[in-house]
């Protein structure tokens, strides 16, 4: 008699747990599942983490990033001015000075529904030739890439990724 309890427990557990799952719309019955995964960045900072250079010195540091399989991001000097292009940015007060930005030259695109379009975008792996100037110490810095990133026909909104580089100015 006792197994067969234990089996009538189970199965109106298991039937309220399913009602329960219906009655909210066929969302999940542990929170945080019902939403889905963050998607990755369109773009990633790769590296250097950490970088030291001269104190009061301005120094040519390279930045290393990735765009996502199947997308691409419009160049520094896009096509068209409605499109958003990529700029690298160092906050202000933050130990460290952004002399300058020397961007890659961007790849020509067509689009697959207007081929006579050209766009000049980044791809893959590119880098950024930072011209840095750092004070005495060291500087966690929250610099920041601005991006526009597209697939074949469409473009999401303007985003912005975290570039953190510890600076150590010596």
């Amino acid at each position: 008699m006792s197994g067969m309890r234990f089996t009538t427990r189970i199965v109106v557990i298991t039937a309220l747990m399913l009602a329960s799952t219906l009655a909210r719309g066929q969302r999940p019955l542990i929170d945080g599942l019902d939403h889905p995964a963050a998607k990755p960045a369109a773009v990633a900072f790769l590296y250097p983490e950490q970088i030291t250079i001269p104190a009061g010195k301005p120094t040519t540091v390279t930045l290393h990033f990735r765009v996502a399989p199947g997308l691409h991001i419009n160049s520094h000097t896009p096509t068209a001015d409605e499109l958003i292009p990529t700029v690298f940015t160092v906050p202000a007060n933050s130990g460290v000075e952004l002399i300058s930005t020397v961007y890659p030259q961007g790849t020509e695109f067509a689009l697959p529904l207007d081929p006579k379009t050209k766009l000049s975008v980044y791809s893959g792996e590119f880098t950024l030739q930072a011209r840095l100037k750092a004070t005495p110490g060291n500087h966690l810095v929250e610099a920041s890439l601005r991006y526009q990133a597209c697939e074949n026909n469409t473009c999401m909104p303007p985003k912005t990724v975290p570039v953190v580089i510890d600076v150590i100015g010596k």
